[in-house]
């Protein structure tokens, strides 16, 4: 068997292929999301409290 040959895995290597291409972007998003939304929280938090610290 070939590198051609396992690539193309019986006819099915485009469905096998980009099953494994989606599910990699669904695991990079599902880690990468919350970091991006916890650093916007964080955001909002700090300039949040700086008001607070502003108020007499």
């Amino acid at each position: 068997m070939n590198w051609n040959q396992w690539l193309n895995m019986g006819g099915y290597g485009a469905y096998v292929w980009s099953a494994y291409g989606l599910t990699a972007i669904v695991l990079v998003w599902n880690w990468l999301s919350p970091l991006l939304r916890r650093r916007e929280v964080m955001r909002k938090l700090k300039s949040w409290y700086r008001q607070e610290e502003r108020l007499p």
